[in-house]
């Protein structure tokens, strides 16, 4: 898969990434009523097991990565930085700017989109 597409079906699978951790930090902010930073850590954390499992499947399916060690590169590069990212990006927009958290995720999320196309391409699903 060329470099370009991959990069096409990254954001493919990270607009669904996104439905799913909006879905669940609304879900959990405004239904269950848990407070922005828990409900932000379980909707990135939800959306990075969704997402290792797109990118496993359809994203880089031509590298023969064992699936333990790239969930286990997957986590530590593209999970730290989403939830480190998102959770400083969020914090500092909802406290600071007043922004609500929905929004702020949307941000948070652009902000760490580009360093997890990297990460996974060159660290995760390595060749």
């Amino acid at each position: 898969m060329s470099q370009r597409k991959r990069f096409v079906v990254f954001n493919a699978v990270g607009a669904l990434g996104v439905v799913v951790q909006l879905a669940c930090v609304a879900l959990l902010t405004g239904v269950v009523r848990v407070h922005y930073i828990a409900a932000t850590t379980i909707a990135v954390s939800v959306a990075v097991v969704h997402n290792f499992l797109w990118h496993r499947w359809w994203t880089w399916r031509d590298r023969c990565a064992t699936a333990g060690a790239a969930l286990l590169r997957f986590v530590l590069a593209n999970g730290v930085v989403s939830l480190a990212g998102n959770i400083g990006v969020t914090a500092a927009l909802v406290s600071g700017a007043h922004v609500a958290p929905l929004p702020a995720n949307v941000i948070a999320i652009a902000f760490c989109g580009v360093l997890n196309f990297w990460l996974s391409d060159t660290f995760v699903f390595r060749r």
